[in-house]
């Protein structure tokens, strides 16, 4: 059982991927509403960025908009006006005249149904006979209607009805029956008999938006009951070409390739023009941005304003752009678009056979590109590693999105680009992430084997890269600090071994903190001694800043530290001393890396200048100061509080090094008082090189007047070194260089 698992920790980057695969497989099948939806979204952004160029095609809109409302009354208008509308467009010509309009109730202004509604006239007033005998608005509207090539809608319905609407055309199919595949409804909310009657079409006006309301596919024909109608655009050019009927092409005829299957639809035949279809019947509508140019006003054509040119030979479709009556429909390109655009545009579409399709064969390669680069990043992303992994999958990818777009640009064809891409994504984050996974696993090792020996920057490299675990160093240029507490043996002596391990640790971890957390690198411990240093083995341009901040947070720790102990001391009824350190910082190229024997090794540092620093540390006692900085490292951070101290020869070193108190921080070498400090301490230090020493005295004064505690011991020795060399005058050629005696 331990085998098993362990086989599968190993190849969980294969097992992962492979499930996402075998779940997405699932989801292309079953096709679920989310999928399809987003699906959706992405051929709307194609539309967006490539929409349908408008063509002038006899196509054009007569619209009751504001303006025709304003001239010939609010609506409903009475049916004789509609009736002079469609008998005005049939003497201009008009090939077909197609409603958007459903005419359900009797028109109230009929004079019989007018007189009726009057409750003031009396039963047997003449006027009432007179009203009867006016003729019927609706059968005047139904005349006009029956001289014209007019095609009236009817609205689809869930609930069944006493009477379907008329049929008008007949069917032919070629193939399988279509009827299993199309929209089924039970009853239809249809225009008032006569006026059906006398229509030349008979068809629905539904576009049936998707799930989220937008417009985007219309169904060419549909069920109603027992019988086959078909879209107010498609029997707009069965009007207008004058033909009976349709012919309905569906899979298993003659030139179908179903190979045996049931796939249902494959395209529609009116008149002389074919129009491929969804297996549903459905076909996309490939929009174009709104256009003015299609719009006539119907207040034009009933004035006898219109152009005949703009009418003649044309489908005219009837509907209204007006305020309060126009029907609002989403689609990709208008979030508000007239319901009579979308029918004009569908027709235009299919009169220039320029309509958008998803071809029968787009969900195979969808599934072939899904399966190519999900199954190619599984394979490869373990051998190449998760760059180049990711350098392919681009490679793989770039031609499905590529394709996609040249697909719908050049062919009009819907070939989603974006499912396979999130399947090779998903492929590629999970497995690696478990890849991942499973290396920092080997890293936690190896911090955990090598954490409590090296600095944790140390660590985080072996762990990068195991292959360094080996000797061997590099020259870098280096800010090395010493650290080390005063008096350290007198305060051993007064402790067990136990009190004092737990006074090193209480000083060790906060200094520790210190340097750590300003990205240096501890080296040793050497009993209460630090050894730091900063720029490796990461790179740290500010080293010399971040060394120097460690420094200064040292020595915020220390006086925090030194309270508490006192307060114990205090507490327990002893005396306390204060705990003093030094600290020595120095800049400079020196040798780090793995140092050692092939037993045992230290990522350690070696040079000149991790000598001086160490030489500088010492300098503390003797310049009683807590924190000297080299010259070299001074020079990289003026912007901090130095005050020169003195210009010395180290132990070991054949030229002199300018040494500096590094005081604090930029805000307080932005202050006044230490711009007079730096300027008297500058002055003294002039003058006691120049042998002037009544000059030097006075500055002197002045600095220790100005000077916080930790330097009024710095005075003291140059006081007596001032006395010193009075008693005693150094040489003509002497140049101030202090020589240092002890380490």
């Amino acid at each position: 059982m331990r085998r098993v698992r362990w086989h599968i920790s190993k190849n969980l980057h294969y097992l992962i991927p492979l499930l996402i695969l075998i779940v997405a497989s699932l989801v292309w099948v079953k096709e679920p509403d989310f999928f399809v939806e987003f699906r959706l979204h992405v051929f709307d952004d194609y539309l967006r960025l490539k929409p349908r160029i408008y063509q002038p095609v006899p196509v054009r809109i007569v619209d009751i908009d504001d303006d025709s409302l304003e001239w010939f009354g609010q609506w409903p208008w009475p049916r004789t006006l509609l009736a002079k509308l469609v008998s005005r467009l049939n003497e201009l010509g008009a090939a077909a005249v197609v409603f958007d309009i459903l005419f359900l109730d009797p028109d109230r202004s009929t004079p019989s149904r007018l007189i009726d509604s009057l409750d003031e006239i009396a039963p047997g007033d003449p006027l009432i006979g007179r009203f009867k005998q006016m003729p019927d608005h609706d059968l005047v509207f139904a005349d006009a209607i029956k001289q014209s090539n007019v095609v009236l809608g009817f609205a689809p319905k869930s609930r069944a009805r006493n009477q379907f609407p008329y049929v008008k055309a007949s069917f032919s199919t070629v193939g399988d029956d279509p009827r299993p595949w199309l929209p089924h409804f039970v009853g239809a909310a249809s225009d008032l008999q006569p006026l059906q009657a006398s229509a030349a079409g008979s068809a629905m006006l539904d576009t049936f938006p998707e799930r989220d309301g937008i417009s985007r596919r219309v169904p060419l024909l549909t069920m109603v009951g027992p019988n086959l109608y078909p879209a107010l655009a498609l029997d707009a050019l069965r009007v207008a070409q004058g033909a009976r009927g349709y012919v309905v092409k569906s899979a298993g005829a003659n030139g179908v390739l179903s190979l045996g299957e049931h796939t249902g639809l494959e395209a529609v035949k009116v008149g002389r023009i074919i129009v491929p279809t969804g297996p549903d019947g459905t076909v996309w509508i490939h929009y174009t941005p709104h256009e003015p140019s299609r719009f006539i006003s119907a207040g034009k054509i009933l004035e006898g304003r219109a152009d005949a040119a703009a009418i003649r030979g044309n489908i005219v479709v009837i509907g209204t752009t007006a305020e309060g009556l126009k029907e609002f429909r989403p689609t990709p390109l208008d979030p508000s678009e007239a319901g009579v655009e979308i029918h004009a545009q569908l027709i235009e579409q299919l009169l220039l056979g320029d309509s958008v399709e998803r071809p029968s064969w787009a969900r195979g390669a969808e599934a072939f590109s899904m399966l190519v680069i999900g199954l190619g990043l599984l394979l490869l992303l373990p051998w190449v590693g998760a760059r180049w992994a990711a350098l392919l999958g681009v490679l793989m990818i770039a031609p499905v999105i590529g394709g996609s777009w040249y697909a719908y640009a050049a062919h009009n064809w819907l070939i989603d680009p974006i499912f396979p891409t999130l399947v090779g994504l998903l492929v590629y984050l999970s497995s690696s992430a478990t890849l991942f996974l499973r290396t920092e696993a080997e890293r936690r090792y190896v911090r955990h084997a090598f954490g409590r020996y090296l600095a944790p920057a140390v660590v985080e490299r072996l762990a990068a890269h195991p292959e360094r675990l080996s000797l061997g160093g590099e020259m870098r240029e280096l800010t090395i600090m010493f650290s080390d507490i005063r008096g350290f043996t007198s305060i051993a002596e007064r402790l067990d071994p136990q009190g004092l391990t737990s006074f090193l640790n209480q000083y060790l971890t906060p200094m520790t903190d210190g340097i750590l957390s300003h990205r240096g690198t501890v080296d040793k411990y050497m009993g209460d001694g630090i050894m730091a240093f900063w720029n490796a083995p990461l790179d740290d341009p500010l080293h010399c800043e971040n060394a120097c901040r460690a420094a200064l947070a040292m020595r915020a720790e220390l006086a925090r530290l030194n309270e508490r102990w006192r307060k114990e001391a205090l507490d327990a009824g002893q005396k306390y001393n204060v705990v003093r350190v030094g600290i020595g910082l120095n800049t400079g190229p020196c040798v780090v890396g793995n140092l050692g024997s092939d037993q045992r090794f230290d990522y350690s540092v070696l040079g000149d200048d991790a000598n001086v620093a160490s030489r500088l540390q010492g300098q503390t006692k003797t310049y009683r100061v807590d924190l000297i900085v080299g010259d070299s490292t001074a020079r990289r951070v003026r912007r901090f509080a130095l005050l020169e101290l003195d210009l010395i020869q180290v132990i070991g070193k054949t030229e002199p090094v300018r040494i500096y108190f590094l005081l604090g921080d930029e805000k307080v070498r932005d202050t006044e008082a230490f711009a007079s400090l730096e300027c008297a301490q500058n002055a003294m230090i002039a003058a006691y090189r120049r042998q002037d020493w009544t000059k030097a005295l006075a500055h002197l004064d002045s600095c220790r007047n100005q000077a916080p505690e930790i330097l009024q011991g710095l005075y003291e020795l140059y006081e007596a070194r001032i006395r010193d060399l009075r008693r005693s005058p150094p040489p003509a050629n002497w140049d101030g260089i202090y020589t240092a005696l002890t380490k």
